[in-house]
C-alpha cells in the first residue's frame, strides 16, 4: 500500500495535485487541518510499501520516519520547514528546502519540470509567496488577469485548511485534493461554475469581512498583534488573515491570535515581507510553537505568556 501524507493547506495539497497528476497512483490519503502536522505517526508501516511526504516538518515528524525506514518502507519526503537531523538511509529521498522564498509546490515543480507549473502558482500565491508566484507567472507567460485568479484560489485553497478541527473546514484537504485534482489546469477550474471556487470564494469574503473588526492587542513600531474570537470563522481566517495584514505593512511583523475554549491563544506569526526570517525562531521558545522562517505559528500559547510573546516578536524585529 502506498501512504500519500500531506499538509491540509494550498501547498500540501497542491503539492500532491502536481505529482499525481504526473504520477497516478492509488494511495491512502492522509492529512488534517493546517496546524496537524505530526501525520506520518499515522501511517500503518506494517501494511505500507511506500509514502510521498509534502509540507509537514521532517523534525516533527522523524520519529515516525525512523519506524518507517526501519521497516523498510521507501519515502520521498518533500517540504520547506525546519528539518532537523535528516536521516540517513537509502529508502528516503529528500527535497528539503528551507529558503524563506521557496514552497513545496514550487520544489515538486521543479522535480516535474514544470510540467504543471500554473498548479504551483497557485499554491505559491497560497502561501503568500507573491514575488515567487509571480515570478514563475512571467516565465510561463500568464497575463496578469490569469495571475490574480491563480492567486484568487491559492488564497481561498490555504484559506480552507485553517481550524481548530475538521469540523471547522469547508471542505476536508483529502476531499478537497480529490475535487483539485480532476482538473489538469487551475484555470480551468476557476473558470468551471460547478467547481469549488465560487463556494471558497463566497465564504471566504464573508469570513474575512468579519476579521476587519479584530481586536488591536498591540501595534508598535516592529510589530503588530490582532486579537480574533473563539468562533470557526475566526479560527478559519487566521493565516489569510495575517498574510493580508503582512502584505498591507511590509516592514512590520504580525500575529494572529486566536483565542481557545481554554482561554489559550492560537497564534500564527508572519515576519516582515521585507525580512522574511525569525518567525519559526520565535515560534519555537514557546511549547507547541513551530514553523519556518517566514511564517510560524503556536498551537497553545497560555495567557501568561502573552506579554512574553508580545515583546519577543517586538524586540525580535527592532532595527
Amino acid at each position: 500500500m502506498h501512504f500519500d501524507v500531506f499538509n491540509g493547506d494550498a501547498d500540501g495539497i497542491i503539492a500532491l495535485v502536481q505529482l499525481r497528476l504526473a504520477q497516478p497512483k492509488d494511495s491512502h490519503l492522509i492529512t488534517g487541518v493546517k496546524r496537524d502536522i505530526s501525520l506520518l505517526k499515522q501511517v500503518r508501516a506494517q501494511e505500507a510499501e511506500s509514502a510521498t511526504v509534502l509540507d509537514i516538518s521532517l523534525e516533527k515528524n522523524s520519529e515516525a520516519l525512523q519506524s518507517l525506514l526501519a521497516h523498510g518502507v521507501e519515502v520521498l519526503y518533500v517540504d520547506h520547514h525546519r528539518a532537523g537531523d535528516i536521516p540517513r538511509d537509502d529508502k528516503l529521498k529528500t527535497i528539503i528546502n528551507t529558503d524563506a522564498n521557496t514552497c513545496t509546490s514550487l520544489l515538486v515543480n521543479e522535480l516535474l519540470q514544470g510540467k504543471y507549473a500554473n498548479w504551483a502558482i497557485a499554491a505559491a500565491f497560497g502561501d503568500n509567496m507573491k514575488a515567487a508566484a509571480r515570478t514563475l507567472a512571467q516565465e510561463v507567460g500568464l497575463t496578469k488577469a490569469q495571475q490574480e485568479l491563480l492567486e484568487a484560489l491559492g488564497i481561498y485553497i490555504n484559506y480552507n485548511g485553517y481550524g481548530r478541527d475538521l469540523d471547522d473546514l469547508h471542505f476536508h484537504p483529502a476531499e478537497l485534493f480529490k475535487l483539485l485534482v480532476e482538473y489538469s489546469d487551475p484555470l480551468e477550474l476557476v473558470a468551471d461554475s460547478n467547481s469549488v471556487f465560487a463556494t471558497l470564494q463566497r465564504a471566504y469574503q464573508q469570513d474575512m469581512a468579519k476579521a476587519e473588526s479584530a481586536r488591536v492587542l498591540f501595534d508598535g513600531p516592529s510589530c503588530k498583534v490582532v486579537l480574533l474570537a473563539d468562533e470557526a470563522w475566526a479560527r478559519r481566517v487566521s493565516g489569510v488573515f495575517g498574510n493580508e495584514l503582512a502584505n498591507a505593512s511590509p516592514d512590520k511583523a504580525h500575529a494572529v491570535l486566536t483565542l481557545n475554549a481554554d482561554l489559550s491563544y492560537t497564534v500564527s506569526v508572519r515576519a516582515p515581507l521585507n525580512n522574511k526570517q525569525g518567525a519559526d525562531n520565535i515560534c519555537v521558545q514557546f511549547p507547541t510553537g513551530g514553523g519556518r522562517a517566514a511564517a510560524a505559528g503556536i498551537n497553545h500559547l497560555p495567557q501568561e505568556k502573552l506579554e512574553a510573546f508580545i515583546e519577543a516578536v517586538s524586540q525580535y524585529y527592532l532595527a
